[in-house]
């Protein structure tokens, strides 16, 4: 007899094979959507030398020091990714995503030391950023 255990009908399995390819069919139709109360914080750098490997080892350090700021809940540095589309944009050097449970540990984020110092030992390495901040809907 089939019973409900957290939302998920149980059956009496046919075979390990029907089981493990019932859990993945499952487990792969249910995504998971982040928090829509969660503050966004994405900062995207490009380098003044995009060439020198100094000065990207320099960035990269800098944004894990910045990973540090107690406020932050998550945090992701990426470069872009080998993807070719018309609307991708792959010029910048250094991807950096926050994320906040409110705007208000977001504001305190700018006024942290470590990402005054962040800002103040690093800014000589870029030569534009754009942030974009965004809540959820």
């Amino acid at each position: 007899m089939a019973k409900v255990v957290k939302g998920v009908k149980q059956v009496k399995a046919v075979s390990p094979f029907l089981t493990t390819l019932t859990f993945i069919i499952l487990f792969k139709t249910h995504q998971l959507m982040l928090s829509q109360h969660l503050f966004i914080h994405h900062v995207y750098f490009w380098l003044t030398n995009p060439k020198s490997e100094e000065d990207h080892t320099a960035l990269l350090a800098g944004l894990q020091a910045l990973s540090k700021v107690p406020s932050i809940q998550q945090f992701h540095i990426g470069v872009p990714a080998a993807t070719n589309r018309d609307v991708i944009e792959t010029s910048y050097a250094f991807s950096w995503l926050a994320v906040f449970t409110t705007k208000e540990e977001q504001d305190a984020y700018q006024v942290d030391t470590i990402h005054i110092h962040f800002v103040d030992t690093c800014k000589h390495l870029w030569q534009k950023v754009i942030v974009y901040d965004s809540l959820g809907v």
